[in-house]
């Protein structure tokens, strides 16, 4: 997988540890961007220290249910920093892009007011591209076309059609408007077919509850 300039390809090309970004409702999957706007010391911190180095941070969202950052979900992704940006009042402004998912081990002591934990990546997010053939295209069109209409909302549907389907699903999980929970089921499911399948499942749920019966609003 090529992430900016960087390439990961197998798991030597990985960091055994990780700083973290906890933030709850925010999902990150691999190849997606996810832009963050960045003003607490100890995170400004954080990315200093990812400039410096490697440039990888690690998002996760505070365990479901917690009302502080003390547990963190199992499960998040590794990001690159591609684009950075200083804003002249103390903030950064800048883009991760996805590069795979990774499960949390054990926390690492250090004197850094962030936190940095040891980690596990999925190795075949690095891969996914062998998946694409696997994804129900139409299906997942059809969700994303009905929820569009039910809100009243415009897609560009000629860059819909050009992406390809490990970045049409990533990026339609990404900018999905459901809540923690889901999020954290999009990023946990095992492969991208289920992704997607996830992706739909939760959107015929939303639009049922909102407008009644899904299966008139999905035809």
């Amino acid at each position: 997988m090529q992430v900016g300039n960087a390439r990961y390809l197998k798991p030597g090309d990985l960091p055994d540890t990780v700083a973290v970004f906890p933030l709850t409702g925010a999902l990150l999957l691999p190849t997606g961007q996810l832009p963050l706007n960045v003003f607490e010391p100890r995170y400004l911190t954080m990315f200093d220290n990812a400039m410096a180095g490697n440039r990888l941070i690690g998002m996760v969202q505070p365990a479901l249910g917690e009302q502080d950052e003390t547990n963190l979900a199992p499960v998040g992704c590794l990001g690159r920093i591609t684009s950075f940006q200083e804003t002249g009042d103390g903030r950064y402004i800048v883009s991760l892009t996805g590069i795979c998912r990774f499960r949390l081990l054990d926390e690492k002591e250090t004197h850094s007011p962030f936190r940095t934990f040891r980690i596990a990546p999925f190795i075949a997010d690095l891969s996914a591209r062998d998946e694409e053939e696997t994804v129900d295209r139409a299906a997942l069109l059809s969700a994303f076309k009905a929820y569009l209409d039910a809100n009243k909302l415009e897609a560009d549907w000629e860059s819909v059609e050009r992406a390809s389907n490990l970045t049409l699903v990533n990026s339609l999980a990404m900018m999905s408007p459901f809540g923690p929970a889901e999020k954290q089921a999009l990023l946990e499911a095992p492969d991208l077919k289920t992704r997607a399948e996830t992706l739909i499942a939760i959107t015929e749920i939303v639009l049922a509850r909102v407008f009644g019966d899904s299966d008139t609003v999905l035809q």
